[in-house]
């Protein structure tokens, strides 16, 4: 072997001696760092009082907004609606309610169409009968309005979610989802229109994202 000289031994030593600590550095860098990365079970955690619900990662937001603005309107629209159906459900009937703390069917339908869509409607079924136009019962898309003229004072609404069910603040169970074809609803059932396009409506819940 041939012997380098002193300054130059000196050099290889002192670059040897840096690529160690380096290397080392690098080690405890690695190892700080997947100390703070997240468990692998991060994202399914849940929330306390949802459920199995999982948390979202940062890019779901933006994810859920594109699928949003893609899926077609009534799509849109309906998944708008079953959001609301979450928050309201279960909340008590009270005639002239417009609160959780109980709700008429009018109320319901302008509360849920003010917070998914910004659109006023009347705060009357009367005055709500007469919004948007008419349209055939085998017409019904998510969003549409559905009415009914039970025995009484009182005409009822709701609210079409599709696939023959409608959201609505039931008398006797309170804010729920039924079925058009149930034998009550299907006697009474008076008529449904449309207060806007679908298209327009789910332009409009987009914006609540």
């Amino acid at each position: 072997m041939v012997a380098l000289p002193r300054p130059a031994a000196t050099a290889v030593r002192v670059v040897s001696v840096c690529l160690l600590v380096t290397l080392v550095a690098g080690c405890a860098g690695s190892s700080r760092q997947s100390n703070m990365q997240a468990p692998d079970n991060y994202f399914s955690m849940s929330l306390p009082g949802m459920g199995n619900s999982p948390l979202m990662s940062p890019i779901d937001p933006i994810n859920a907004q594109l699928r949003h603005l893609q899926a077609p309107p009534p799509t849109v629209v309906r998944e708008a609606l079953m959001a609301q159906h979450q928050r309201w459900a279960g909340t008590p009937y009270r005639l002239g309610g417009t609160s959780e703390i109980g709700i008429d069917c009018s109320a319901l339908v302008r509360n849920v169409y003010r917070d998914t869509f910004n659109i006023d409607l009347p705060r009357s079924t009367r005055g709500q009968v007469h919004e948007g136009r008419p349209i055939d019962r085998q017409e019904l898309q998510a969003g549409d309005l559905v009415f009914f003229d039970p025995p009484g004072r009182y005409n009822h609404v709701g609210i079409y979610v599709g696939e023959g069910y409608f959201l609505h603040a039931s008398t006797s169970k309170g804010v729920i989802i039924s079925s058009l074809d149930n034998s009550y609803w299907r006697r009474y059932y008076w008529q449904a229109r449309r207060a806007l396009e679908p298209t327009h409506m789910a332009q409009l819940s987009a914006n609540a994202y």
